[in-house]
């Protein structure tokens, strides 16, 4: 009882990182594009290019705001595209 609440907040970031780890980057991306985006964090997506979003937030460098902003973005041209 006294660690329920940890618990579930635990299970519920493993997940937020399981649906991360999942989503796809489209390859034509143009990290430049992307307002609010580091201009450190366009550099280093455009010279990895990953193709997940779990591989991204990987990257040395980049920090939960980039990958945020980059997984809006990719949601907002996703339901453009519909």
């Amino acid at each position: 009882m006294k660690y329920e609440g940890y618990i579930t907040r635990q299970g519920e970031m493993v997940a937020k990182a399981k649906r991360l780890e999942d989503k796809r980057i489209p390859t034509e991306l143009d990290y430049t594009a992307i307002t609010g985006l580091k201009r450190e964090a366009q550099t280093k997506f455009n010279s990895v290019r990953p193709i997940t979003l779990g591989q991204a937030a990987r990257i040395s460098g980049i920090t939960p705001a980039d990958i945020s902003l980059l997984a809006v973005w990719i949601e907002r041209s996703h339901r453009r595209e519909e």
